[in-house]
């Protein structure tokens, strides 16, 4: 097809076909602007409103203007084969001649395919295997806007292979609620030309908004005894009301949007079964050809109620529906790095989200949307989805990152960077299954983990276990493992022969589709080179003969440690919880068939807000031989030391991660690891660790005073700098404690008087002194605690005292506390002139009847001083 500016193209192929008679989308109005962009220039960004038919036609006109494969992608297995199915359909093809697709397990693709939609974890995974995308001249991401791990991935690997000339394909990026501000800026950096915008405005149908929010004190989440956030009930019926009402105040079908599965059964419990209306439930789980049957044109003469988890919100036409009714809430991920674990959380959704739902009633007609919140907490909402990238777990991106640098081409450039306490987290993760060297470069193994389309850990377990237990076999757990089943009592392996033997329908229909796939991708050879790359051979291993389990749940529990080696748990002695590889506390629910167990291999957990334990929610007892296997990478030998009871003890200990295997206890240790015990401890626990007797005090207090007026060369006798200097002034000590001797035997008047500066330290008892001569030629003690000098004497004794000493070279005058003749406080000065000729007056006139045995003079300046009353006159 060649570039034009109206809506007449030559027609030299079905794809031309089909834009010469177009549908009636808005898209088609933007349809000239797109062949003019694509001329100039290499990357395009299109946004259109939901239902606008960019998704269809967009795609067709790629095809008509490039020559090679046209890779399309859609963000959701079901997007992907209701797009590739619409396409087709607008060709009058079946499924698998110019139109194809490809999802995790399944593909309609042809070599007569010129468009294939698939997920961006399809392309991210073909991107590793071959950068230059042989064959393909454009790539088409749909939906951006949803911002899921792969499809940034997706954008930064291409972006980089572009830059790194390994692709030319041409990029196009489309959504309905794009955050344009942020992404043009970033494909200007990363792009040789700039990128071209399209915008296509406006709706093909009206649509009308009606605010149906629960009645007061009914709100959308509470908390459960557990502290999760959950839905409540009560909001459950409110939507299903909302429901019945839409059925009555409208007509067509009515499309519900719900968070997740157990609130689609919740609300489908509370609807019934209304008459004449078919209920229907679309999630990610459901069947291939259930979710084929829903997205296909019905006229069985009944309307239909569609009750959807988000799969619904984009890419595709429900038919029929005329009505919209949102809950307005959204399940997103969290990851919680510190403790290397994620979870989904029900959230109030997005404006961005809202508006994506409330499009899918006006794809066909004029539709409403009910809205199942207040108008007013619209405002309220956030405008957009945040990037999975800086709320989910991060370990699959850290790994295809990693494999895409061995291949010698750039970082991804990815549009939102990776946060780094889950960067860290990923990388340890990874490094715990032999994934990645400490220096962040991919292992042998890493790479065949990235080809899989598993998570990391899952894909781990199926290498490594395949070789003990057969593909078979492995593929069966991995796919049982895949499907996150939930079991009420944690005990997984009891769910798992539930399943195998046909008590779980729907769960062992998904798990042995799951494994059939999974068991064509694990050949021999790759199984052989696992086991190779790991030093270990499959056949006549010592480990290997150790680690065959001889029944299913112990393959179960070989499984989950593999693919969740740092969830690992043994039970502390004593108690009913337990200590996990990575440190965490965790503890099983209660009546627990597993409560017990002495090692647990842990396959999920559950966080509760304030609770320092997770809930384990599914396990399986494992050998400990299987776990020290498991989780060989964390294995550790380690020396620690710590101070017990006054001493410093060492001990050396075998370890996986934070579980102690075992220990020995040593009878010294070195002096430097003395000296970092000891500094931490005084840092932590403060000087008084250390015996302090009066002498050495007081000569502390000295020296603190003459730091605080002279500074250097005296030194700072401060707990911090004390604590902080150990090394230096405890260095005579540091022999001693290393063998074990109590802390008791520091002598800190010894090593305060180490540190005292020479030649200084001559003028000490000058500068500082420890007594003073008072006018009565007695000597008495001075108090330096508070860092100023203090005499204490009684009012008498310092009778013609007019100038008082000062110290540390004049710098610190002498603080003189006054006493009544009793030693009760009376007055405090450092200028005993001027207590003379003023205060001194007041405490006169106050005391003298007091104690009329005491002299009282009017002139204190010119009293002879003295300590003792007045002599008794003779009779």
């Amino acid at each position: 097809m060649s570039p034009s500016a109206g809506h007449t193209w030559p027609v030299t192929s079905d794809f031309d076909r089909l834009l010469a008679r177009p549908p009636e989308l808005p898209v088609v109005e933007g349809l000239p602007e797109v062949v003019r962009a694509l001329v100039g220039a290499d990357t395009l960004v299109v946004t259109a409103p939901p239902g606008s038919g960019k998704t269809s036609l967009l795609p067709a006109l790629l095809a008509g203007h490039f020559d090679g494969r046209i890779l399309v992608t859609q963000p959701r297995r079901v997007a992907v084969r209701a797009a590739a199915r619409r396409l087709a359909g607008l060709l009058g093809e079946p499924l698998g001649e110019s139109v194809g697709h490809t999802v995790r397990g399944e593909s309609s693709c042809s070599g007569t395919t010129r468009v294939e939609f698939a997920t961006p974890g399809v392309l991210v995974r073909r991107l590793l295997r071959d950068p230059d995308l042989h064959g393909v001249d454009a790539v088409m991401i749909d939906e951006f806007h949803e911002r899921q791990l792969d499809t940034d991935l997706v954008l930064a690997m291409l972006l980089a292979g572009r830059q790194a000339g390994r692709t030319k394909a041409h990029l196009t990026v489309t959504s309905a609620t794009l955050d344009t501000a942020m992404l043009l800026p970033h494909l200007r950096r990363h792009c040789d030309a700039e990128p071209a915008l399209v915008d296509v405005p406006g709706r093909i149908h009206p649509l009308r908004t009606l605010w149906a929010p629960p009645p007061r004190g009914v709100g959308p989440l509470v908390t459960d005894r557990l502290g999760r956030t959950v839905v409540d009930r009560r909001f459950c019926a409110h939507v299903a009301r909302t429901i019945a009402r839409a059925l009555d105040e409208g007509d067509g079908d009515v499309l519900v949007f719900l968070p997740g599965v157990w609130e689609i059964d919740e609300v489908a419990r509370s609807l019934g079964n209304p008459e004449g209306v078919e209920v229907l439930v679309l999630h990610g789980n459901v069947s291939a050809s259930t979710q084929d049957r829903i997205l296909s044109p019905r006229n069985d003469g009944r309307r239909h109620v569609v009750l959807s988890t988000s799969v619904a919100e984009s890419s595709l036409t429900v038919p029929g529906v005329r009505t919209v009714v949102d809950a307005g809430l959204a399940r997103e991920p969290r990851f919680d790095p510190a403790r290397g674990a994620g979870m989904l959380v029900t959230v109030p959704a997005s404006r961005a989200r809202g508006d994506q739902r409330a499009g899918r009633a006006a794809r066909l007609g004029p539709g409403t949307v009910l809205r199942c919140w207040e108008e007013a907490e619209s405002a309220r909402r956030p405008a957009r989805t945040r990037p999975e990238i800086e709320t989910a777990d991060v370990t699959e991106v850290v790994l295809q990152c990693a494999t895409w640098r061995r291949l010698g081409l750039p970082e991804p450039a990815l549009p939102t960077p990776v946060p780094d306490g889950a960067a860290t987290a990923a990388r340890q993760s990874l490094q715990a299954m032999w994934a990645l060297e400490e220096s962040g470069e991919v292992t042998d193994l890493g790479v065949s983990l990235a080809a899989l389309p598993l998570e990391p850990g899952l894909a781990r377990a199926l290498l490594e276990s395949a070789a003990l237990v057969g593909a078979h076999e492995a593929a069966g757990l991995v796919a049982f493992l895949a499907e996150e089943p939930r079991v009420r009592d944690a005990d997984l392996a009891r769910l798992f022969t539930q399943v195998k033997h046909g008590s779980e329908l729907e769960l062992g229909g998904r798990m042995r589709a799951q494994a059939q796939r999974l068991e064509r991708l694990v050949s021999a050879d790759m199984v052989q080179d696992t086991w190779a790359g790991l030093g270990l051979a499959v056949e006549g291993d010592q480990w290997a003969k150790a680690l065959r389990p001889g029944t299913s749940s112990e393959a179960l529990a070989l499984v989950v440690a593999l693919a969740h080696p740092r969830w690992i748990a043994r039970l502390r002695p004593g108690t009913s919880r337990y200590l996990m590889v990575d440190g965490q506390g965790a503890q099983l629910p209660p009546s627990s068939p597993l409560e017990g167990s002495t090692w647990l291999a842990v396959a999920e957990l559950q966080r509760t807000p304030g609770v320092s334990d997770a809930l384990i929610r599914s396990a399986a007892p494992i050998n400990p031989v299987v776990a020290e296997y498991a989780a060989t990478p964390m294995r550790q030998g380690r020396f620690e030391a710590n101070l017990v009871q006054g001493r410093i003890r060492g001990r050396r200990v075998e370890a996986l991660g934070a579980i102690e295997l075992v220990s020995r206890h040593l009878d010294a240790v070195p002096e430097g690891t003395a000296l970092d015990v000891l500094g931490k401890a005084l840092q932590r626990e403060g000087l008084g660790l250390l015996e302090w007797p009066r002498a050495a005090q007081e000569l502390r207090w000295r020296m603190t005073a003459l730091h605080e007026a002279l500074g250097p060369p005296w030194p700072d006798v401060s707990d911090a700098a004390l604590a902080a200097r150990a090394a230096m002034w405890l260095a005579g000590d540091l022999p001693g404690l290393a063998a074990g001797a109590p802390l008791s035997r520091i002598d800190t008047l010894a090593a305060l008087r180490a540190m005292l500066p020479w030649p200084e330290a001559a003028r000490l008892d000058e500068l500082a002194p420890e007594r003073v001569e008072i006018p009565t030629g007695a000597t008495r003690s001075l108090d330096w605690s508070s860092g100023r000098p203090i005499l204490t004497l009684r009012v008498q004794e310092a009778f013609g005292w007019v100038d008082s000493p000062t110290f540390a070279d004049g710098r610190v005058a002498l603080v003189v506390h006054l006493t009544d003749p009793a030693g009760r406080p009376t007055a405090v000065t450092s200028d005993l002139r001027s207590f003379w000729s003023g205060p001194y007056q007041q405490v006169r006139s106050h005391l003298r009847g007091r104690y009329p045995k005491h002299p009282w003079p009017e002139d204190p300046f010119t009293e002879k001083p003295t300590s003792r009353a007045k002599p008794r006159p003779r009779t």
